[in-house]
């Protein structure tokens, strides 16, 4: 298979936080957050192997800074790196405090995605061609993660 450019999978979500997305704190609640993660991961995923996808794992979500009432989040994803039937997508969240305020890293994570056909069986994906600085970090440190994600699940 062809590998795929980086930005051919590149996704990124903008949204106000508005009231019922916050908690008593006025802050937005983390399950949100983790939705948003997964949604954007997915298609981030489906751009790049052009298929459906279900998701494997998520990493852990570290919050980093809060997010109010008000704020603009922005959740961006894209794939690092893939194995056989499976693709690694980094998200990176960043909060912005009204239109063109300051911006924060809010959180980040890697999540595996699946490509499957429409019997929902694993299918075989495009390897990643990374261009910039950043997506060839990441691809060249995803072997290590991937290793790490394997112990985990044997424990």
């Amino acid at each position: 298979m062809k590998p795929v450019p980086v930005k051919q999978s590149r996704t990124i979500r903008t949204s106000l936080v508005l009231p019922p997305d916050t908690n008593h704190h006025g802050t937005i609640f983390g399950g949100k957050v983790m939705a948003y993660i997964d949604e954007v991961a997915a298609i981030a995923s489906m751009r790049h192997s052009r298929s459906p996808v279900v998701t494997a794992s998520i990493d852990s979500v570290d919050f980093l800074s809060p997010v109010k009432e008000g704020d603009i989040i922005n959740v961006e994803a894209f794939v690092t790196w893939t194995g056989r039937t499976s693709m690694e997508v980094y998200v990176k969240v960043m909060s912005e405090k009204g239109p063109g305020g300051e911006k924060q890293l809010t959180a980040t994570s890697f999540v595996t995605m699946v490509a499957i056909d429409k019997d929902g069986r694993p299918i075989p994906v495009p390897p990643v061609l990374p261009e910039t600085e950043e997506e060839k970090e990441l691809n060249r440190t995803a072997v290590e993660r991937q290793r790490q994600r394997k112990q985990r699940k044997a424990k």
